[in-house]
């Protein structure tokens, strides 16, 4: 009976050793000496102080900054160790209130924008977590954003541009703008990421 456990009991130690403890050895150690920033949680710094992540969307509620794409997570937005979507679909009447109660939000914020308002305004992504919007989310808020700081739209308008992120390789997606970034630029601070 030995001998029948016995190659099972050494191809189980050498298979554990192999992918549980080498192979994640050799991603991690290869992820970090090709990706240093990105394998370390893409964090950013202001003053020395780790502020969020350019991987992770943070709430903003203020009428002063730019808003991001609203979170399913639970208990709280944004919240990492709750990833995941509401699983609502549009017969849903919850999903449909909750868009809703979000276009609401985003006309009483800005009465007089009479523009569409992006999807991704008011729906929430897979993940919970993103951390950017499109730039038609961006350009739907420039106005109300430009009067509460009390600048022309056409310079925040150039602040947006300078913080948009291009299609991956020129194809993929859509052009987009990291809120946590642009919102930082907006106050003036220079992010650091380590």
């Amino acid at each position: 009976m030995i001998s029948t456990f016995r190659p099972a009991l050494v191809l189980f130690g050498a298979l554990t050793l192999a992918t549980g403890v080498i192979y994640p050895l050799a991603v991690t150690s290869a992820g970090h000496a090709l990706f240093p920033h990105q394998a370390s949680g893409s964090i950013i710094e202001v003053d020395g102080k780790a502020i969020g992540s350019t991987l992770i969307g943070q709430q903003f509620t203020s009428p002063k900054y730019f808003w991001g794409r609203p979170s399913a997570t639970g208990p709280m937005p944004y919240n990492a160790n709750g990833s995941s979507a509401s699983n609502q679909g549009p017969q849903n009447p919850a999903f449909t209130d909750a868009v809703k109660g979000r276009v609401d939000a985003l006309k009483a914020a800005d009465p007089d924008n009479k523009a569409p308002i992006p999807v991704d305004l008011v729906t929430a992504s897979g993940s919970g977590l993103d951390p950017e919007i499109s730039l038609a989310a961006a350009q739907y808020q420039l106005h109300r954003v430009a009067d509460q700081r009390r600048m022309t739209p056409e310079l925040l308008q150039k602040l947006v541009e300078q913080h948009s992120n291009k299609q991956y390789f020129g194809v993929f997606g859509e052009p987009r703008v990291n809120v946590l970034a642009l919102n930082l630029a907006l106050d003036g601070k220079t992010p650091h990421t380590r």
